[in-house]
């Protein structure tokens, strides 16, 4: 399948997400400008409100969720355009991020990085190892890409967020209260029966959802001189997966918040679609009809 190879990949020990301004150029002049670009191993998403100035209508594709009866903010930050790059060196990785800067002017400008890495054993700052079911193989490709026409098989929808931890509230926590708020042992990483409604394994077990709501995280760490927490990224072969888990997690479905919430904050939140690939470049005849 025409995929974007990054998105399939193992992740990498490093990583920078870039997000990019829309200069103000004819939106399908910029599409050009993209269509024009080699993604290697990078991954880049396309933003809705990039997509419906160039008259762009990708089936599935939508701006970031809004639930009237969320009880926790769900900021919605949108982009016109994401560049998820991936190395095991950062010096490469500031290398690129000076070239992709340059292969875009002057349709877009850099907007904000985010520098994130794998921490021990894929385990998120707070201790707990993250993505423990996450599909794998074929299953991965089934949940992750799209299957239908020339131009979008092979594509993605990804949701990412910026997820802020506040380490103080955490070191507060019991072993068992922080075990209760991830729904599983941080020792030894295994599933507790036992553990509340608002356990975050409980409110996002994916076979639990009417359809079953899978998607393929793609979350690292991130740390910078403001603070440190999760990017989390989701992919799809649509957003339906990734809304009915964000819907769930918010409290709006049952008024049962997820405890995630306790500890860490999403500061941001957008869309894209990650077009498929055509001879090393972006396959953007979905984008061009």
């Amino acid at each position: 399948m025409p995929a974007q190879p990054g998105i399939l990949a193992p992740l990498p020990p490093n990583a920078r997400h870039l997000t990019f301004r829309w200069a103000g150029s004819d939106a399908k002049s910029a599409l050009q400008t993209l269509a024009g670009v080699k993604v290697g191993e990078d991954v880049l998403g396309l933003g809705h409100d990039l997509l419906e100035a160039a008259g762009a209508a990708i089936p599935g594709m939508r701006p970031f969720p809004t639930f009237p009866d969320s009880m926790v903010p769900l900021p919605s930050t949108p982009a016109p355009l994401w560049i998820w790059i991936r190395d095991a060196d950062r010096g490469d990785l500031a290398h690129r991020t000076r070239a992709w800067i340059a292969a875009l002017r002057p349709d877009f400008e850099l907007d904000t990085v985010v520098e994130a890495f794998v921490h021990h054993d894929n385990r998120d700052l707070g201790g707990h190892i993250d993505g423990t079911e996450n599909p794998t193989g074929a299953d991965a490709e089934h949940h992750a890409l799209v299957d239908g026409d020339p131009g979008m098989t092979g594509s993605s929808f990804a949701a990412v967020q910026l997820w802020r931890h506040d380490f103080d509230a955490l070191d507060a926590m019991t072993q068992l209260r922080r075990d209760h708020t991830i729904g599983r042992r941080q020792s030894d990483n295994v599933e507790l029966d036992d553990a509340p409604a608002s356990a975050h394994v409980k409110r996002t077990a994916q076979e639990d959802f009417t359809p079953e709501a899978f998607v393929l995280r793609r979350s690292m760490p991130w740390s910078g001189a403001t603070g440190a927490g999760l990017q989390f990224v989701a992919f799809g072969r649509s957003l339906d997966a990734f809304d009915a888990q964000l819907r769930r997690m918010s409290g709006a479905e049952d008024g049962v918040v997820d405890a995630l919430f306790d500890f860490s904050t999403p500061e941001t939140g957008a869309t894209f679609w990650c077009p498929p690939l055509l001879q090393g470049g972006l396959d953007l005849r979905a984008a061009n009809h």
